[in-house]
């Protein structure tokens, strides 16, 4: 007989701890190899850690609602075979853990840090030094930062109880009651931050405070669930964060409405596919994209990361009513079936949360199709790190002026309005024009003769 630890696994780059929702298995239940003992979920998706032998659940040593750090034990599997057929990468991967702060530091790549940065640490890196060295916020407690209005100076002085010293979310939420408790308003330490950066103390003070909301006896009152926490915060980070600029056209995509009314049937034979317009709207950004290498980008503090890789990430609408982005990753290697494929795999498993972590990590941009709700045009948020995002609108049949060689004719087009919010930081309107431009004449070009 021998105990295995199971290791809360690593489940994404910026991913530093994960909270457990269930066990599925109670101490003394038998376990099959690869059969699911608990659930788990991360600031990016919830996941299903399965056991990686077969044996006997000896030992849980976390409660549900426990936020657990990445390999650390969180249970133990009694298991007949012996001590050498310990599976080895279960105790390597608590290695990472026990190393000094500066070893950790890689696990975490700067741009995947930029997405949950706060508004109030934004200038922060995931590598913050301090008196003692180098210490490191998980994306969880900088989101809890921004929304609480704790300047880095402050974050810095909270005291830690994880790994090395880290600051860890039940630490900031202790830190927050003693704060309230010390009669330390959000507003005040937000006027304190906005002094540092020499704005105005009296604008910062009412911009922080919050509008006063009366519940009368007929209200409803409903909790956010942890999803829609997650999004609020993060659409509220990327406003400030990043000066947003919407820029729109008008697109004539009557060829491609008939050409796909054309080919619907065949495709769907052919490859046991359905064909929507997304994977060519998607097709249109990647060549604009490779003609505007510029819009792929990332901001780091002053610095602009040039992204070498193309993956475009596709707004999708859950049963629950919230959003998630799923990515396809090198988007430009793929052609239009392949992409096909690829949006309606990622769709289909978002529905049905079946979504591994890194299919919903790594976007450099990210498309939104507004007209599946019947709206004609958005102003979509960005997804931080990226600098801009595409949102369609429903295509409509309107009368059109056409250019003929026997003048100008009014025709009834198929029509669609395009809207480009971009970082006005590092996307001027030039090259946010121009882009969206050029991505409305992709689509008006599209080739209706193209084989599938």
């Amino acid at each position: 007989m021998s105990l295995i630890d199971l290791i809360m696994p690593k489940m994404g780059e910026s991913i530093m701890e994960a909270t457990i929702l269930k066990w599925t298995k109670s101490p003394g239940d038998k376990i099959d190899l690869d059969e699911t003992v608990l659930e788990i979920a991360t600031d990016k998706v919830d996941s299903e850690i399965p056991s990686p032998v077969e044996g006997t659940l000896a030992e849980v040593l976390y409660k549900e609602g426990d936020i657990v750090e990445i390999g650390k034990t969180i249970a133990r599997i009694e298991t007949d075979a012996s001590a050498s057929s310990t599976p080895a990468p279960a105790k390597k991967e608590t290695k990472p853990k026990v190393q000094p702060a500066k070893e950790e530091v890689p696990f975490v790549p700067e741009p995947e840090v930029a997405v949950a940065a706060p508004a109030v640490i934004a200038s922060a890196s995931s590598k913050i030094t301090t008196k003692d060295g180098k210490r490191f916020y998980s994306p969880l407690v900088k989101s809890i930062a921004a929304k609480e209005n704790i300047a880095l100076q402050e974050l810095e002085t909270v005291p830690g109880s994880g790994s090395n010293g880290r600051v860890t979310k039940k630490d900031i939420l202790a830190y927050l009651k003693t704060r309230s408790a010390n009669g330390s308003s959000a507003a005040t330490i937000h006027v304190a931050a906005a002094q540092s950066n020499g704005h105005s103390a009296k604008a910062t003070s009412k911009a922080a405070a919050a509008p006063a909301i009366s519940v009368s006896g007929g209200d409803e009152i409903i909790q956010m669930d942890r999803m829609r926490k997650l999004i609020a915060d993060h659409m509220v980070m990327s406003k400030h964060t990043s000066p947003h600029v919407t820029s729109f056209i008008e697109a004539d995509v009557t060829d491609i409405v008939n050409w796909r009314n054309g080919v619907k049937a065949e495709f769907m034979k052919k490859h046991g596919e359905k064909i929507t317009y997304t994977p060519i709207f998607m097709q249109a950004v990647v060549k604009a994209i490779q003609d505007f290498p510029m819009i792929n980008v990332s901001v780091s503090g002053d610095q602009i990361i040039v992204k070498k890789n193309i993956n475009v990430g596709m707004a999708t609408a859950l049963p629950s009513g919230n959003l998630i982005v799923p990515v396809i990753k090198n988007t430009d290697y793929l052609n239009l079936v392949g992409i096909t494929k690829s949006v309606n795999d990622l769709a289909n498993r978002a529905r049905n949360n079946a979504l591994k972590p890194d299919e919903i990590s790594g976007g450099t941009f990210t498309l939104t199709n507004v007209g599946t709700f019947g709206n004609v045009m958005g102003t979509p948020i960005i997804n931080q790190p990226q600098v801009a995002i595409l949102a369609v609108g429903a295509i409509r049949k309107k009368p059109a002026v056409l250019e003929t060689a026997h003048g100008d004719v009014i025709a009834i087009r198929h029509m669609m309005f395009l809207s480009l919010s971009y970082d006005h930081r590092v996307v001027d309107g030039f090259l946010g024009g121009s882009f969206l431009r050029r991505i409305g004449d992709y689509l008006e070009s599209f080739d209706v003769d193209q084989k599938i």
